[in-house]
C-alpha cells in the first residue's frame, strides 16, 4: 500500500511539473510569435507610421522587428528627407557613397542639429573657439560652413 501511495504521489508530482512547464513553455512560444504572426507588409504599415524614437524603441522589441525595422530603407527614408532641407549635401553624397538611407539618418542627425543650431543664432554671441561646445561639434564640408558664415554676416 505504501509502494503504491509513493508512485501515485510521484506520478502526481510529475504530472504537475509537466502540465506546469508545458504552460510556461505556451506562454513563451505564443509571446516569442507574436511579432512573427503579422505579415511583413502589415509591420511596415504600421512601423511607417511611428516617429524616429517609436521606431527606435521597437527596433529593441524583439529580434524579428529589429530586422524587419533595420533592414528596411522605405521606414528610414522618410525621416532622412525631413533634415534634407538642413544637410542636403552630406545626405546626397552618402546616398551616392552606398551608404542606406538608416546609416545616411545616423550619420547626419547630428550635424544637421549643429548646423541648425547656428543658423538659429545659438551660436551667434560666442567670443571664441574655446567657448564653442566641443561635444556637439561635428565635421562639415565647406559648402555647410559657408552657409554658416553667410548667416552669421546677415545678424
Amino acid at each position: 500500500m505504501k509502494k503504491t501511495s509513493k508512485r501515485s504521489n510521484e506520478l502526481r508530482v510529475s504530472v504537475t511539473q509537466w502540465k506546469s512547464v508545458d504552460a510556461e513553455k505556451d506562454k513563451n512560444e505564443s509571446q516569442r510569435t507574436f511579432a512573427q504572426r503579422l505579415p511583413p507588409e502589415v509591420a511596415l504599415k504600421i512601423f511607417s507610421q511611428l516617429d524616429i524614437q517609436s521606431l527606435c524603441r521597437a527596433s529593441v522589441t524583439c529580434r524579428n522587428w529589429n530586422d524587419t525595422i533595420h533592414n528596411s530603407d522605405s521606414l528610414w527614408k522618410p525621416h532622412c528627407l525631413s533634415l534634407r532641407t538642413v544637410c542636403q549635401r552630406e545626405i546626397d553624397d552618402d546616398l551616392q557613397s552606398g551608404y542606406s538611407w538608416r546609416v545616411t539618418l545616423l550619420r547626419n542627425y547630428q550635424k544637421s542639429k549643429v548646423k541648425h543650431q547656428w543658423l538659429s543664432g545659438r551660436y551667434s554671441n560666442i567670443s571664441s573657439s574655446f567657448s564653442l561646445p566641443e561635444t556637439i561639434m561635428y565635421p562639415m564640408d565647406a559648402d555647410t560652413w559657408g552657409e554658416i558664415l553667410e548667416a552669421e554676416l546677415e545678424r
